[in-house]
């Protein structure tokens, strides 16, 4: 279902099926897009704030006799285990560094992101970097009253 299984690349029909509203500037979102503005995507899921479920759209089946070979087992393990190990595995093999389990217990915990644990993560980057990415997913922060560098 890769947009790549054409020249020029498409979307799967049917993948954006559906969309709410509320979601719809996202699938013309430019960091999703190559740069013919052409969606460069292979799945599309939502939930809006008052969904219990998540949704997707009315996507074409695969034509008959096509294998996916597991594709979506693949691409999305690490999310469907939903274990902090199974992504301290996935970091380590994929950017090939050290990353520290109880800083990714932290994360998976949704607990505010301090100092302490963006280094653990990534002595390169600080809070105050991540600020308006935390702020547009609505990931908690410590107050002003915590002390930035404990986790």
């Amino acid at each position: 279902m890769s947009p790549y299984r054409v020249t020029p690349p498409v979307p799967w029909p049917g993948l954006f099926d559906g969309v709410p509203e509320a979601f719809v500037h996202n699938v013309s979102e430019a960091a999703f897009s190559g740069h013919d503005g052409i969606p460069r995507v292979t799945v599309c899921f939502w939930r809006e704030e008052t969904n219990s479920l998540w949704r997707a759209g009315r996507a074409e089946a695969l034509p008959a006799g096509v294998e996916d070979g597991g594709s979506a087992e693949w691409l999305f393990d690490v999310l469907v285990d939903g274990r902090p190990e199974a992504y301290q595995q996935f970091a380590e093999e994929y950017y090939e560094v050290s990353v520290d389990i109880e800083a990714i217990r932290h994360v998976y915990a949704l607990q505010p992101l301090t100092q302490s644990v963006v280094t653990a993560m990534n002595p390169d980057v600080g809070v105050a970097d991540l600020a308006e990415d935390l702020r547009q997913i609505g990931y908690p922060v410590p107050g002003p009253e915590a002390d930035p560098g404990t986790a």
